[in-house]
């Protein structure tokens, strides 16, 4: 047998398995294909428990699950690869290995990926779409204006207004977007005014993560009263626009501060950290993430770095300033056909020239945001920042801003 027709029976098993969850079309209030099949991931264990892959000789299984990764390239087929590491332990070690970070393959696949930098020298194109009435927004990867499917869905988020501030919870379900639940994985708070935001991540996002003692606390006292309740919040970033109470002409001024990656990651062969894996207490109420464990302990997750004490040393974002042009009489900044709606939240990030190593030369695009249509807004990313990240900071602009236009 040949491996195309080995890769072609895989795949047809996998499609029977899994096609109950992945024909559900997405939309507002839909279930998330993605956590279907991967919460379902008890089924493939029983299928293939007296199935002939079971005893497939390991050089042979990895250069079948090594195929199946490259060819499927894009989503929707790219489920066959998350269904793949969700048959058994054998074969979820093989894709951990076989499938690399955003930052080096371009592509999300595991949740996980939503927590790690994105591609180095390309935007990840990603999109978000507004629900009024709820006050929900949905991050969904790719946008085709030719096509009646809302895509991958990512991330949910929905606004909750409080007497001094406002949050934004962040979900990996689209069902369930509460503090309380198994997949909240953290939040962007404002102040009364709306002029500051901090994000804040359910885990400690690296090793390097300033943990305070209310948080740890924290996290012990929720631990004992139920394991549904997220482990903590660790701000990561700050978000901070600036005031325009004399009215001046010009768009929103951003400025944004992330605590957990160094200013040095912008920087040729600078590095960000990279989350790895999620907190074994959410892994215990969200099948979907088993397959991200690993060996080291709970401790470990809690350890001191380098940006624990040096803040001069984490990274500044700013927005790009735009140019203004006379024959149209407006702001314009260069999206590249990305944003086609001209709006005060569109803005563009890049790094700061306040950073130690940043200078004129650093106008890369990190983040840019813009409106496309009614309620649907371009999200697109690159490295250092991550899905989540990006997310969180897209969600500071919907927000009114009475003092700073």
């Amino acid at each position: 047998m040949s491996f195309k027709s080995i890769i072609q029976d895989m795949k047809g098993e996998f499609g029977s398995i899994s096609r109950k969850g992945f024909d559900v079309k997405f939309g507002y209030g839909m279930r998330s294909r993605s956590h279907r099949v991967v919460q379902d991931s008890s089924v493939p264990v029983d299928v293939f428990k007296q199935s002939c892959w079971a005893n497939m000789p390991p050089e042979l299984l990895r250069d079948v699950l090594m195929r199946i990764e490259a060819s499927e390239s894009t989503w929707p087929p790219r489920k066959n690869v998350v269904v793949c590491a969700g048959v058994c332990r054998n074969w979820r070690e093989i894709m951990k290995e076989i499938v690399k970070t955003p930052e080096i393959s371009c592509k999300l696949t595991f949740p996980i990926s939503l927590k790690q930098p994105g591609p180095r020298d390309s935007l990840l194109q990603c999109y978000i779409k507004r629900n009024r009435s709820n006050q929900t927004y949905y991050l969904y990867l790719g946008l085709n204006q030719a096509s009646n499917d809302d895509g991958k869905f990512l991330l949910a988020a929905r606004k909750c207004r409080r007497p001094t501030c406002t949050d934004y919870i962040i979900s990996l379900n689209c069902n369930d977007v509460s503090k309380g639940s198994s997949t909240y994985i953290g939040k962007l708070r404002s102040n009364f005014l709306g002029t500051k935001f901090t994000v804040y991540d359910a885990q400690p996002p690296n090793a390097g993560a300033k943990v305070t003692k209310s948080c740890s606390t924290r996290l012990i006292n929720m631990k004992q009263v139920s394991p549904r309740v997220p482990a903590g919040n660790y701000p990561v970033a700050h978000i901070s626009y600036e005031l325009n109470v004399l009215g001046s002409r010009g768009p929103r001024r951003m400025h944004c501060v992330m605590d957990a990656i160094p200013a040095s990651s912008i920087e040729p062969g600078g590095v960000a950290p990279t989350q790895t894996e999620f907190l074994h207490s959410n892994l215990d109420t969200f099948p979907s993430l088993l397959f991200f464990r690993s060996k080291s302990t709970h401790a470990e997750s809690f350890q001191s770095g380098p940006l624990s004490d040096q803040k001069d040393g984490m990274l500044v974002l700013r927005n790009k300033s735009p140019r203004w042009h006379e024959q149209l009489q407006c702001w314009c900044l260069n999206f590249n056909g990305r944003v086609t709606v001209a709006s005060v939240k569109n803005f563009q990030l890049v790094a700061s020239p306040e950073n130690a190593a940043a200078g004129q030369e650093h106008e890369n695009v990190i983040l840019q945001f813009g409106k496309v249509g009614k309620d649907v807004f371009t999200m697109d990313y690159q490295y250092p920042i991550s899905a989540f990240q990006a997310f969180a900071i897209c969600l500071s602009s919907f927000d009114t801003k009475i003092a700073c236009e």
